[in-house]
């Protein structure tokens, strides 16, 4: 149902990654070993010189299989980017040691942080290096809202902006992406275990469709269950995760004030 032509999708976002190479002295993107970090790098690597990409594989050996990093380091030599291996523990711990209630019993905030202390690793590097962050979020984690507000969320692009999560797969497959990667649970690592479907308490191949008919093509609720055959109940549950994470789309609000409220001279 949401087949993609290939050709034409690696054809369109190498335009639009040109474009910004143009621009940039180079790219800077975190490898995760996942799918989403994997094939942005092979599309980074069709349109710039592999030295001109950092790569950057940022684990907390405390929620980071050992696995995901091997796996990142061999795409970035695969593909012959320069990469850097941070271990972010040690910057989580100063982290610990001057929040005064920090704990690791707050799994959300103490995961949105490793996010935001990788943000702030690939900015570091993006300024030292004069170069520009690529992001590597899709479709379906934009709209539901599964990213880290200025964690993974804070880029500069984002090429696979426009793809659904199992169109990346099959984007990938294409691209030649080695096949454990292909066939590896989605999570952000941001603790110990966490698996993307199972947080969501849906699987992608349910939730492609539904965003597909609701944002795509813009289809009512009882429209989408009747099509896909689901219940209306988890029409609606994806509905309020769209809807609940709309701020993270969104720049922040601006109180804006009356020209009474200013005393400038004229």
């Amino acid at each position: 149902m949401l087949k993609i032509n290939p050709k034409i999708v690696v054809k369109e976002i190498s335009n639009f990654l040109k474009e910004y190479a143009i621009k940039a002295n180079g790219f800077v993107l975190g490898l995760s070993g996942g799918i989403d970090s994997t094939v942005t790098a092979y599309l980074c690597a069709k349109v710039i010189n592999p030295n001109n990409v950092l790569a950057l594989i940022m684990p907390d050996p405390e929620v980071t299989p050992k696995n995901d990093v091997e796996d990142a380091i061999n795409v970035a030599k695969t593909l012959s980017f320069q990469y850097r291996i941070i271990d972010i523990s040690k910057i989580l711990n100063a982290f610990s040691l001057s929040i005064p209630d920090f704990s690791n019993k707050a799994l959300v905030a103490v995961g949105n942080l490793r996010a935001r202390i990788r943000m702030c690793l690939l900015y570091y590097y993006a300024n030292l290096m004069n170069r520009i962050v690529v992001g590597t979020g899709d479709k379906s984690e934009i709209l539901i809202g599964y990213f880290t507000k200025y964690g993974d969320g804070g880029v500069d692009i984002l090429p696979l902006g426009d793809l659904y999560k199992t169109q990346v797969r099959m984007l990938g497959k294409y691209l030649g992406v080695p096949g454990e990667i292909l066939k590896k649970p989605s999570s952000p690592r941001l603790w110990k275990d966490q698996l993307a479907e199972e947080e969501l308490g849906l699987s992608y191949d349910i939730i492609d469709p539904i965003l597909y008919y609701l944002i795509d093509l813009k289809l009512n609720e009882i429209e989408i269950s009747r099509k896909l055959n689901l219940p209306i109940e988890v029409i609606l549950k994806v509905k309020r995760m769209i809807d609940r994470s709309r701020h993270k789309r969104e720049l922040p609000p601006i109180a804006k004030l009356p020209p009474e409220a200013f005393e400038y001279e004229k």
